[in-house]
């Protein structure tokens, strides 16, 4: 962990950008869901009163994580359309996940998700360099922390032990210190937002069933285990905030026919906000990790950092499933609270979905569902 003194601060161009890109993005999210939904909203004072307490950043003493079910490719930004304007700033707005392949493909594309708070994961059927290892879910784990951290990134364990000498960027204002830079693939190069003391204790949105996953029932897919990595390893536990979406997948649904870029319009969404839940809820899984930590005498490794037992062992293994379970609980409570019936316990289990065979990447699938990979 740096010094304030020693952390990354964009330069005030890129801050500018950021902002205005941010405030954009949030007006047309605003306007959209105001003018073009019909619209429910539940549990959302609770959720900005939070927000409001956690503007001044040097007040912070955990990190804000947010997960939901996942419907369409416009969920995010759209669900933040809700929020007061004075929250699309660098400081208060999420950071979010995005697909390396679909979000950072080129210098203009690249630089609009960057200036959004957008970090490049690879996804695993697509990528040798995805899963929750690879390095954008060590700065996720470290933006959910105290920070700014200058340590470096953990490479991904498949990469080849010697770097590439010869890096480009990606960005259009890069620092050129290593320390405040990461790369997903060992020759990409990104800022590292965690270097940056004014991301303390940040805000994180994710969609754990790592899909777009349109179903008539509202069953949801397995959440993947990153979220696990999130709760166990910040270095305060974070505050963990589940949500519930409706309705999205009528506004962009994969069936759609042409125009298929334009969103459809007077569609009825409901958003539903949790109230955080209670940290001993997690108190119990961390301190198994920290135990497990403390056995391969990794309590003072650089945060993210971990030896091949902690990835792969099956200790670690079975604690991130049973977190991973409890977030996807979490979720579900909010599910029941809209109404809808238990789901079948076994969508909630990964193996159920190699039932997809050959169409598990993307498409219509057996069961009448509708998976987009994001």
């Amino acid at each position: 962990m740096a010094t304030e003194e020693n952390s990354a601060t964009p330069s005030l161009p890129w801050r500018v950008a950021s902002t205005v890109t941010l405030s954009l993005v949030g007006v047309i999210s605003k306007t959209f869901l105001t003018f073009a939904t019909k619209k429910e909203v539940y549990g959302l004072d609770g959720f900005v009163e939070l927000l409001d307490r956690r503007r001044d950043v040097s007040e912070r003493e955990r990190g804000l994580l947010t997960v939901s079910n996942h419907l369409s490719v416009v969920d995010d930004p759209v669900i933040w359309g809700l929020l007061p304007l004075r929250h699309f700033s660098p400081q208060t707005i999420r950071w979010s996940l995005g697909s390396h392949d679909i979000c950072f493909t080129g210098s203009a594309v690249t630089t609009f998700f960057s200036l959004g708070q957008v970090l490049p994961t690879h996804r695993k059927l697509h990528s040798p360099y995805g899963g929750l290892f690879q390095p954008t879910i060590t700065q996720c784990i470290r933006l959910l922390s105290r920070g700014p951290f200058t340590t470096p990134t953990p490479p991904h364990p498949l990469w080849p032990s010697k770097r590439h000498s010869e890096q480009h960027n990606d960005i259009s204002d890069p620092f050129t210190d290593p320390t405040y830079t990461y790369s997903t693939t060992g020759t990409d190069v990104f800022r590292a937002p965690s270097s940056d003391a004014r991301n303390r204790y940040s805000w994180l949105h994710i969609f754990p069933e790592g899909k777009v996953h349109q179903r008539l029932d509202r069953n949801m897919r397995y959440f993947k285990w990153g979220v696990a990595r999130l709760i166990l390893e910040a270095d305060a536990c974070p505050e963990v905030v589940p949500m519930w979406i409706e309705g999205f997948d009528s506004i962009m649904h994969e069936a759609r026919p042409a125009p298929r870029w334009f969103p459809r319009l007077g569609r009825k969404v409901s958003i539903t906000f949790g109230e955080p839940v209670s940290e001993t809820v997690w108190a119990g899984f961390r301190e198994r990790w920290k135990r497990l930590k403390a056995r391969e005498k990794m309590d003072n490794a650089a945060l993210g950092v971990l030896n091949n037992e902690l990835m792969t062992g099956k200790e670690s293994a079975e604690l991130r499933m049973e977190v991973t379970k409890e977030v996807r609980e979490q979720v579900l409570k909010l599910r029941r609270r809209r109404g809808w019936a238990d789901e079948d316990p076994k969508a909630g289990v990964w193996s159920t979905y190699l039932e997809e065979g050959g169409k598990y990447y993307e498409g219509q699938m057996e069961d009448g569902s509708w998976i987009k990979d994001t």
